[in-house]
């Protein structure tokens, strides 16, 4: 009971980094590699001041969002610069970056030692130190995530997103300074990812650089597209089945060392039958068009 409990609390961790990161790619068309680093930005934050100051995560959790969000603003204001294959090189860049420092800067981060000891998430007294409790909090947070996305992709900031993935001229014909609303929705999408490297630091109790590579980024990008670069809902699923996907190859009896290359592979046919399926779809729609 304990492990599935342990699998749904990473199910809403997921949920919440792969739901902010649709923010950028599916909505204002932006690729983004750099969404593991501020998710360890936020995971790292929280427990150095946690361990070192024994602050409490009723601050570390605004700083950790804080810092994401400037470092996010940052990295836009460079990377809107560019277009298409060189956006994506930049977040890239960015997230190797970050990988670095948090490997290297061992004065701070301690490096490949990682930082153990990390408390439980405490409000008000009360520390969510049970798998049940901690479930609840997850679903709290994965909720309120959601309902921000789902409001913010509903209003006009949201319709003005869409549009710049479909048609970013056009958008710019509307007198709309596409530049600001690519540098907004990278930087919400960053502060949202900080949240879940603070709950997933507050519940692991240890952190090291190896739960924030490239690897990672590739995996909430993975979700994002399996799931529906516009959908909340469908992004959730997604990221139930490529959680419990191990798991379910456990069960049926395959090794361990042979379900992990099952994984890759059958997430990697996933993604190509939705890229495949949004290719032909996006052909038929030319097509009617003519």
């Amino acid at each position: 009971m304990d492990y599935f409990l342990h699998l749904v609390i990473l199910i809403c961790i997921y949920t919440i980094l792969a739901q902010s990161l649709s923010l950028v790619a599916g909505y204002s068309g932006q690729i983004s590699l750099a969404h593991a680093g501020f998710y360890g930005i936020g995971a790292y934050t929280t427990a150095l001041l946690s361990v070192s100051y024994e602050i409490s995560v009723l601050i570390t959790l605004p700083l950790a969002m804080v810092l994401s969000g400037t470092i996010a603003y940052v990295v836009s204001k460079v990377a809107i610069k560019t277009v298409d294959d060189y956006y994506i090189i930049i977040t890239l860049g960015i997230q190797v970056v970050i990988f670095s420092i948090m490997n290297n800067w061992q004065e701070v981060t301690r490096g490949p030692l990682g930082i153990p000891g990390i408390p439980s998430f405490s409000l008000f007294g009360f520390e969510f130190d049970s798998k049940i409790s901690f479930l609840l909090l997850s679903i709290v947070f994965a909720a309120l995530v959601w309902f921000l996305l789902h409001n913010l992709t509903r209003s006009p900031f949201g319709r003005v997103l869409q549009g710049l993935s479909e048609d970013e001229v056009y958008v710019k014909s509307l007198g709309k300074n596409v530049g600001n609303y690519k540098v907004v929705s990278f930087v919400i999408s960053a502060v949202l990812a900080s949240i879940g490297g603070v709950l997933y630091a507050h519940y692991i109790s240890y952190i090291d650089p190896t739960s924030f590579t490239i690897d990672e980024s590739i995996f909430i990008l993975s979700i994002v597209i399996i799931g529906g670069m516009r959908s909340l809902k469908g992004i959730f699923f997604a990221a139930v089945f490529l959680v419990l996907l191990p798991e379910v190859l456990r069960f049926v009896g395959m090794p361990s060392s042979i379900a992990a290359n099952m994984r890759q592979i059958i997430y990697g046919i996933a993604l190509i039958l939705v890229i495949y399926r949004m290719g032909y779809n996006k052909s038929k729609s030319i097509s009617n068009q003519a």
